[in-house]
């Protein structure tokens, strides 16, 4: 039963305000009746009110430099950055798109040595694994139209920005190529794809630079690195996917074009393990968030699987399916060096005083 002495207003409450200053008719020290300019006063002097006294600035500036560029203290408090909430979407994402950026290298290559059977093999086999990537992208992202909001702008200092982009144009470039030699127009395919060369060339490198320009420790220091090896296990996967069609289809084990592949795919994947030891070996105690847990693991099957393939590869001249098993180890392995690189990340994110000590460098020009 309700009591009319009762009042049901609703408590939303009133806005925030100062409760001094020209609005009450009085004055505070140091204020000039402006709010945000409250900062510029001071709690608790003698008599409990405002100071009216002007801190020292230069002391306030000396010691802001001093925190920023100082002995990091004993302990560390953190957590000093979120580490990054990447799923399982995103690593897998970098691998289709990698297989995508590498066959349109080889379909360019291809019509470039005369061989446009061939090119116009690679082409479908750059389509078909881009297919796959929007769909893993809008799933990390959570829902579709936040893919539609990073097209809305155009934004060249941001890799996720132009990375959309690229992706965006490379699959309609690769359409519209597939389309002209499903349509005979040969020379209208050919120069279409050699375009969406051009943009593979980003779309295989900036996942890397993504993971560089951000503050995790591993990624950061490992931003002059991370670019080409990416590059390189794009272009090796890319090969590799596409020799392994072309003998699906019927393509001899003599025929320069699949000898020229596995010769690619073995040499830009032994440049992929190269540049992750001497990458490995640069970042000195950053790497050891390498060396523990699950992307230790990752990296350790992901190299062993570039080493069988290299053995396959030797072996493949007694044996032909050797090259085979060769090109399924380079695939894994580009898969696992995904997966490994990305879940490097918020292990380094979460040392705290190696953090720290990166903003410190940063500033130093380090």
């Amino acid at each position: 039963m309700s009591h009319p002495e009762h009042e049901y207003r609703p408590a939303v409450g009133v806005p925030a305000e100062p409760a001094f200053g020209e609005r009450h008719g009085e004055k505070v020290d140091l204020h000039i009746g402006v709010f945000e300019d409250g900062r510029w006063s001071y709690l608790f002097g003698e008599d409990t009110k405002y100071g009216d006294a002007m801190p020292d600035i230069e002391a306030v500036r000396e010691a802001a430099r001093r925190a920023r560029t100082g002995e990091l203290p004993d302990t560390v408090q953190g957590p000093v950055m979120k580490p990054p909430v990447w799923t399982w979407e995103v690593p897998l994402y970098f691998w289709f798109g990698g297989i995508a950026a590498g066959s349109s290298f080889v379909a360019l290559a291809c019509d470039l040595a005369g061989d446009h059977r061939s090119a116009q093999t690679a082409r479908k086999v750059a389509l078909a694994a881009l297919v796959p990537s929007p769909p893993l992208l809008v799933m990390d992202l959570g829902r579709p139209e936040r893919f539609y909001n990073m097209l809305r702008i155009f934004k060249p200092r941001s890799p996720m920005s132009m990375g959309a982009w690229a992706l965006t144009l490379f699959g309609n470039l690769g359409a519209a190529a597939v389309g002209a030699d499903l349509l005979g127009r040969c020379k209208t395919a050919r120069a279409l794809g050699a375009a969406n060369a051009v943009v593979g060339g980003y779309l295989g490198s900036y996942t890397g630079v993504l993971l560089a320009s951000t503050a995790v420790p591993v990624w950061a220091r490992s931003r002059l690195f991370l670019g080409p090896i990416f590059v390189s296990t794009a272009t090796a996967t890319g090969a590799a996917a596409c020799r392994l069609v072309l003998s699906a289809t019927g393509v001899k084990p003599e025929h320069p074009t699949r000898v020229a592949l596995a010769n690619v795919e073995t040499g830009a994947m032994t440049a992929e393990l190269v540049l992750s030891v001497i990458n490995e070996r640069r970042l000195g105690p950053l790497a050891k968030v390498l060396d523990v847990g699950p992307p230790a693991r990752l990296f350790k099957t992901a190299k062993w699987a570039v080493r069988a393939g290299l053995v396959a590869q030797l072996a493949r001249r007694r044996q032909p399916a050797f090259q085979h098993t060769a090109s399924a180890l380079y695939l894994a392995a580009g898969l696992l060096f995904r997966y490994a690189w990305v879940t490097a990340g918020p292990n380094s994110a979460r040392d705290d005083r190696v953090v720290a000590e990166m903003a410190r460098s940063r500033r130093h020009g380090d």
